[in-house]
Order: structure tokens, then sequence, then C-alpha cells
């Protein structure tokens, strides 16, 4: 199932920065913290005396106009933290885990050019607990953003195909063929998961749920995968969805043919490697999105397919600056060894709550820390001003 649904703030994270990433919050309190100010022409005033360890450094912006405040590493730029969009007038803590190394304030005002502060020695203690994140471009994102589309305009011919058997097995009125071939299109469809923001309407069309509209999987206006799925498992004949199956083939060949006019915004791809899999968490585990093939398993399989095309895309990017990156690889391989224990000889799906207590109970929790690995990549992802 396609739909956007944040369990937590996406993209760069406001408070604690990405040494949310990298060392870890303090949870220091910011009562009695020191205090730096920023402005549109100063940056990073007042802080005196830095020590090593963790610790809780009030953000305060003196000036007239929104800022951003980044802690940055000043030889290289890398970000150790960050506070987005300090309004005037408005403190907020910044908490670090600081280590033997050289830091600066920069900060990004807006309608001006970044100004970076003294720079600032730590000479005691270990060092850093992680490196500053080398923060990531439009530009860098370029190279990603065109691998994963031709992956997507790929996927698309693949669902057009699968659509189109599956509306030739309506036809043929075999209720057995017409189920099989409508998980083949299903899952064609989830593997393009991190695509969604760019299918517009089509993506409802296509794959929309019942879910908001007045007569429920009785409305007129649920169509797509879902419909066939609901009509296909609730005593409707083949035959009988051959007309849902048209318009599902139609909406196809219109994103088929839409697709390439479109932008994919490239904040999207660090975004949606987590998000596919927190759909999958909260819809097909909990089994909100069945709607009675009882295939959530199979689902979840597909968007695991999907948030790995996203990850390849990425990987030149994250594995140089991502320290977790090795696990996500690690809980990848436990769910999907997990979810073959749902796949049963014959081929069918046992449905994710009908699975033993043991075995629904270790896939809920690797998939949950799944999505705790792959979340920071949405942060370090995130493009962000420099200059």
């Amino acid at each position: 199932m396609l739909l956007v649904v944040r369990l937590r703030p996406a993209g760069a994270l406001a408070v604690c920065g990405i040494l949310l990433v990298l060392s870890g919050c303090s949870g220091q309190d910011a009562q009695g913290a020191p205090t730096v100010t920023v402005s549109r022409g100063n940056c990073g005033t007042g802080w005196k005396d830095p020590q090593s360890g963790p610790q809780t450094v009030q953000v305060s912006n003196v000036g007239t106009v929104t800022t951003e405040v980044d802690l940055i590493d000043p030889a290289t730029g890398g970000v150790y933290a960050e506070v987005e969009a300090l309004a005037p007038n408005t403190s907020r803590p910044m908490q670090l885990n600081l280590g033997r190394a050289s830091y600066a304030f920069r900060c990004l005002a807006e309608d001006t050019d970044a100004v970076t502060g003294p720079t600032i020695q730590i000479d005691d203690g270990p060092p850093p607990p992680a490196p500053a994140i080398l923060p990531i471009s439009g530009q860098d994102l370029t190279g990603a953003v065109t691998e994963y589309r031709g992956y997507v305009a790929t996927g698309l011919g693949t669902l057009a195909g699968e659509v189109s058997k599956l509306v030739r097995t309506f036809r043929g009125g075999d209720l057995a063929a017409s189920r099989a071939a409508w998980l083949a299109a299903h899952l064609a469809y989830e593997r393009l998961g991190a695509a969604y923001d760019t299918f517009g309407d089509f993506g409802d069309q296509i794959d929309g749920m019942p879910d908001g509209l007045p007569a429920g999987v009785r409305d007129p206006g649920f169509g797509g995968l879902r419909r066939i799925e609901y009509g296909l498992w609730h005593g409707q004949s083949p035959a009988s969805l051959v007309p849902v199956g048209t318009k599902l083939a139609a909406a196809v060949a219109g994103l088929r043919e839409d697709f390439p006019k479109e932008r994919t915004d490239p904040n999207d791809l660090p975004l949606r490697a987590h998000e596919i899999m927190e759909n999958a968490l909260q819809f097909e585990l909990t089994g909100q999105a069945d709607q009675g093939s009882g295939t959530g398993l199979a689902t979840i399989g597909a968007n695991l397919d999907g948030t790995q095309a996203v990850l390849r895309a990425l990987a030149p990017l994250m594995t140089k600056r991502y320290a977790g990156w090795p696990q996500v690889a690690t809980w990848i391989a436990t769910t999907r060894g997990l979810l073959a224990k749902g796949h049963r000889p014959d081929g069918t799906w046992i449905a994710p709550t009908a699975l033993d207590q043991q075995t629904r109970m270790r896939l809920n929790a690797a998939v949950s820390q799944l999505v705790e690995v792959l979340a920071p990549i949405a942060a370090i992802g995130d493009v962000r001003r420099t200059s």
C-alpha cells in the first residue's frame, strides 16, 4: 500500500540534529546550559570553554530572520548536529556528545550567505564518537535519482504486463488463476514504493483503499488492485471484475505515459528508504490493508524489494557517511527469513495475523528494528544548504 504515514518527523532531525545518527543525544536538560547566539551576520557567539562529553548548548537567534544552525567540522564542512528553522527571538537546545576535535557553528540565515563562527578546539577526552557527516547536495543525488527512475520505469512495464494477464484470467473465469494473477500484479506495484509521490492521482486509481469513501468497499470510487482483491476473496466472479480490470489497465498505461514527464524530488529517495517499511509495519503486519487475500507477508517481501532498490541507488553516498549501513543488510536478511515462515509449500501465504505468536513477535521486532536502522538515512540524505 503506497501511503505516506510518518511515525516520526521525517527529513532532518530538528532538535538533536544528526547526532541522533552519529552518537545519540545526551538527554541532558537544557536548563543552565551555556547559550550561543546567532544572527544574520554573527554565528556562535558566547560558546566559551567547551568540554568533551555529553552536554547541551542553548542556541538563541537574536537576529531578525529565521536561521538554520549547524555544528560542523571546519576542516571538512561535515555536520555534527543541527537546529533547523530557528525563528527570531527563539532558543532551542542542541544536545551534543563532543570529543577531541575542532568545531564551529555555521549559520544559514534566510536570503543570506552562510556565516561560519570561530573555530573551537577541544584538546581533552577521546575522539568524537563518530565523524561529522558530509552534507549531501541535490547534485550529489542526481545519479541516485536517475538510477531509481530507471528501476521504476522498468517496473511499470512489468506491472502493465501483469495487469494484462490479470484481465485475461477474468475473461477465462478461473478463480484460482485470477487470484494468482492478482497477487503477481499487486506485488509488481508494491515494489515501486519510493516513487508514489511522483505518481499523483494514478496511485489511487491503481492501488487506492476504501478508507474514507462514503460507501467503503461498495463505493463506486473504490477501484484498482485493492478493489479486485476484495472482489476475488468475497464471492465475486472473475467475469464481473472485467470492468474494474479494464480501468486498472488504463490507469497503468496512463502512468507509464506520464511518469517520464514528472520530476522526482531528490529528497524523496532518502526519506522513502524507511517510510516504505514504516508503512509495512503499520498496515501490512497488522492486517489493516488486507482486503481478503491474506497475502500481507508477500506484500512485505515486495516492500523489501522496493527498499533495496532505493538503497542500491543511495549506496555510493551512504557507505561513506552512515556507520550503521552494514546493519541494514543484516536486518533485511533477518526479516526475509521470518517472512519465509509464512509461505506454505503449496505457494499460498499465511496471513500476518494468523502466524504463530512467536513468529509474529519476532517478525514485528525485526521490521521495527529495520525501520530504526533505516531512519537515519533520511537525515543523512537530506539536501541541505552549505553556502
